[in-house]
């Protein structure tokens, strides 16, 4: 079946070239506002990868040697790429991902910030020099860790690409990127934009498999120094275990299940404003959603009446729709994942007061529901529904509140709503998770370190932080 507004040509990219796929096993990409096939992706096989691997090789004693302001200049014309093609990157992102298309379009001016941002930063890669006797020398450098496995998700397949790809390309290193089998589309118009502005040949090499497969045949390579993924905790788990056999360095952005915090002390209809737009960005499915609400007594009941009369406003339809402020779930698997939760949460006497069941004649969509007074044995509030779906319950004081919020193994984010300015800083110390935003959302931001602790990983991308992940410490000393 074709698709008027989708126009992706999908290949694999490898050693400087393209490469369709004739000769290959294909998997079908699903329009998830339809549930229809709309293209086939290449999938490479053992070969292809062992082609990307001697080219990351190659690409990599070439790329680490070539100046920095040439390695900037690269990136930056790949960020104004990336600009001039906002509209087509988005529409296809869109169209394979399901997301509004205003989401859309700002993933993709996220992500030529992120460009910009560590085009910049490679040449703040400063090393130091130790105090020593007159004569002798100690210097720090920090060097390229080497070539990289970049294995990102679908829930934002272009800015967490280009969350891996630019500080990976600005520090040195050659890359091989497995964006989803879901989003080929938009993932390779990100590529084109790197090899349209100059990339040289073997530094970054695009390809699409069995997610298994490709990782254990990447990573049991000599060739990869670093493995960085984006995903959920037990895949996070079987990669480490895989890179512990290579010693290979890691980062993982794992799984959260964040908590929203809501002090009596804040502005109320102003809160509201903000908290369900944001539960339902990408139909909820964000690894920093905001989903465990937290609310204290004296305003529980206003909250969750405000809060249920909003969610049953939000337009949900087509993400190409300009109407549409959420779209429908990324694949087939999601909302019956997202239905067994809810009913068992109902069944274990959690109110509906909001949604609560699947959505539309086609498609892959789900109501956005509230779910009031939810019990702690409901397994929803153990594990993270990555979905439309708020979760609430009232809390008496700080203590019982920060509490609830550390209870689970997972600390990705973390967000607590209040105006009184000692509580938020005790808060923001208390809270057990990588990031937390007091009165705020934005946590993602080119410049500041994307991070959890416990099982939600380790290691950062963005900031400063994430560019350091790419690199290696070297001492040398000189008598």
């Amino acid at each position: 079946m074709t698709d008027t507004v989708y126009d992706a040509d999908l290949r694999l990219f490898v050693d400087g070239a393209w490469q369709s796929g004739e000769g290959r096993d294909t998997q079908d990409v699903m329009n998830p506002a339809t549930g229809e096939a709309i293209a086939q992706v290449p999938l490479a096989s053992a070969a292809d990868l062992d082609a990307a691997l001697d080219a990351a090789d190659k690409g990599f004693k070439l790329w680490r040697a070539t100046d920095v302001e040439t390695r900037a200049g690269i990136l930056h014309k790949a960020a104004a790429l990336m600009r001039e093609r906002a509209e087509r990157i988005a529409t296809l992102l869109t169209r394979e991902q399901g997301k509004p298309i205003a989401e859309a379009r700002g993933e993709v001016a996220g992500s030529a910030q992120m460009f910009d941002w560590y085009a910049e930063e490679a040449k703040r890669a400063y090393g130091r020099v130790l105090v020593r006797p007159t004569g002798q020398r100690s210097i720090v450098l920090r060097q390229p860790i080497g070539p990289v496995a970049a294995l990102s998700p679908w829930n934002f397949p272009v800015y967490l690409m280009a969350k891996k790809l630019a500080p990976a390309l600005a520090a040195g290193c050659s890359v091989i990127a497995k964006p989803p089998e879901e989003t080929p589309g938009c993932t390779g118009a990100l590529f084109e934009c790197l090899v349209d502005a100059g990339l040289p040949k073997g530094v970054a090499q695009l390809v699409f498999g069995v997610p298994d497969t490709v990782s254990r045949h990447l990573i049991a390579s000599d060739v990869i120094r670093k493995v960085s993924f984006t995903g959920s905790v037990p895949v996070g788990k079987h990669l480490m275990r895989l890179a512990a056999d290579g010693v290979k360095v890691t980062t993982m952005e794992l799984g959260g299940h964040a908590p929203v915090l809501i002090f009596a002390d804040c502005d109320l209809e102003k809160t509201l404003d903000m908290v369900v737009p944001q539960k339902f960005r990408n139909a909820g499915q964000v690894c920093v959603s905001p989903t465990r609400f937290y609310i204290e007594e004296p305003i529980y009941d206003a909250f969750i009446e405000g809060f249920a009369a909003r969610t049953a406003k939000v337009p949900v339809g087509d993400g190409l729709d300009p109407a549409t402020r959420m779209g429908p779930l990324a694949n087939r698997r999601r909302p019956d994942a997202i239905a067994a939760l809810v009913d068992d949460a109902v069944a274990k006497g959690a109110r509906a007061a909001a949604g609560g069941a699947r959505s539309g004649d086609g498609g892959f969509f789900f109501q956005p529901t509230l779910l009031a007074d939810v019990p702690l044995e409901a397994d929803i509030m153990a594990n993270e529904p990555f979905g439309p779906v708020a979760v609430s319950r009232s809390f008496r004081d700080m203590d019982e509140a920060i509490e609830q919020a550390n209870r689970l193994p997972y600390g990705l984010a973390a967000f607590a709503f209040t105006e009184n300015g000692r509580r938020a800083n005790l808060l923001g110390d208390a809270i057990e998770a990588g990031m937390v935003g007091i009165n705020t959302f934005a946590i993602s931001v080119a410049d500041a370190p994307f991070g959890g602790v416990k099982q939600s990983g380790f290691g950062s991308e963005g900031g400063s932080e994430g560019f350091d992940s790419f690199t290696v410490v070297k001492a040398i000393h000189q008598a």
